[in-house]
This record gives C-alpha cells, sequence and structure tokens, in this order.
C-alpha cells in the first residue's frame, strides 16, 4: 500500500513538472514571434514612445528605436 502511495506521487509530481517545461515553452514561442516594422511613420514612433528624427529618418527611444522613419 505504501508503495503505491509514493509511485502516485512520483507520477503526479513527473505529470505536474511536465505540464510546467510545456507551458514555459508555449510563453516563450509566443514572445518571439512578434517583430518591429523595418520602417514607421513619425506617428507610430511617437505613439511607441520615442522621438522622430527626421535629420537622420530614424526613431530614437520608445518601442521603435533605430527603426527606419518613412
Amino acid at each position: 500500500m505504501r508503495i503505491r502511495r509514493t509511485f502516485a506521487a512520483v507520477i503526479a509530481t513527473a505529470a505536474l513538472a511536465g505540464l510546467g517545461l510545456a507551458g514555459a515553452a508555449t510563453a516563450t514561442a509566443a514572445t518571439t514571434t512578434q517583430a518591429a516594422p523595418s520602417v514607421v511613420t513619425p506617428d507610430k514612433c511617437k505613439q511607441g514612445g520615442g522621438t522622430a528624427d527626421l535629420t537622420e529618418n530614424l526613431c530614437k527611444g520608445g518601442m521603435y528605436d533605430g527603426q527606419a522613419v518613412d
């Protein structure tokens, strides 16, 4: 009887650990699929928290930092 309880606890622990790893892999995959556009408008740059530098055609700061401004 004691062996069955121990075995059940080991199986339950392994199942929960497997779910944790699967959840972490899913979260990682979800965050890597989004990419910033290569060219943004000055308004989009400002909405992202940056400043559009039209002399260099770059968005400086914010979400689109370093992206070209068109």
